[in-house]
């Protein structure tokens, strides 16, 4: 198969300006995925998706292409990720490139590995026939969460069949934002990755910290400084 990798990497970033570029553990946050997508070895193709011409510059310094700028209609925060990819798999095909998988590779998970990728792909190859998105085991049950009215009364909040030890609690996973692989072919048909045929890849909780705010930042490369569990 011939198979993408997709870094998407937009300059306009309100909540943390410039995340994609700033310094973690010594290098541009999203050199650690170009890094860790070629180190894979299993992708023809290594690219940034970027509206910047700096943040281009950037991503080829550490490995990756950038043979186009994004469109200006897929460069705004409402933009969705996979409306950039089906882009860069068009522009690409007119370029006379084809493609059998996509995988989309957010820069604010730079704790994913190449391991991490590799035993996605795995899964891929041999179960999946449409995509393998990564998911974490959440750090609390959802079951214990719950609205609250207007005066804030917790009466009723959690149901009593529901308030058992966390020990005994039924394991829940949600997505972490760090592995999105799919048959470009089943992208064309439908961009809901969660139907028959797709299928998870678990990841360790401390290599799906998704960088987000300043907090998850620091959060992060604690733990990438430190090399292990917190």
């Amino acid at each position: 198969m011939r198979n993408l990798a997709v870094i998407p990497a937009r300059s306009g970033s309100k909540g943390l300006p410039d995340k994609n570029i700033k310094p973690f553990c010594g290098k541009p946050l999203m050199a650690h995925t170009i890094e860790t997508a070629l180190k894979s070895g299993i992708f023809h193709n290594v690219m940034v998706s970027t509206d910047s011409a700096v943040y281009a510059g950037i991503a080829k310094e550490y490995g990756a292409e950038v043979p186009f700028l994004r469109s200006r209609m897929n460069s705004s925060d409402k933009a969705g990720s996979w409306d950039t990819v089906k882009e860069v798999l068009s522009m690409y095909e007119e370029m006379g490139e084809i493609f059998d998988s996509v995988c989309l590779l957010q820069p604010t998970s730079p704790l994913r590995t190449k391991e991490d990728i590799l035993s996605a792909y795995q899964i891929f190859r041999d179960k999946a026939t449409v995509a393998v998105v990564s998911v974490c085991e959440t750090s609390h049950t959802p079951l214990w969460c719950n609205i609250l009215p207007k005066e804030h009364s917790l009466e009723g909040f959690i149901r009593p069949e529901l308030n058992v030890q966390r020990q005994a609690a039924q394991k829940y996973y949600s997505l972490n934002g760090a592995i999105y692989i799919v048959y470009v072919k089943e992208l064309e048909k439908d961009v809901n990755l969660y139907r028959k045929g797709s299928f998870a890849y678990i990841m360790e909780r401390e290599k799906s910290v998704d960088i987000d705010t300043e907090l998850d930042f620091l959060y992060a490369e604690l733990i990438a400084e430190n090399g292990k569990k917190l």
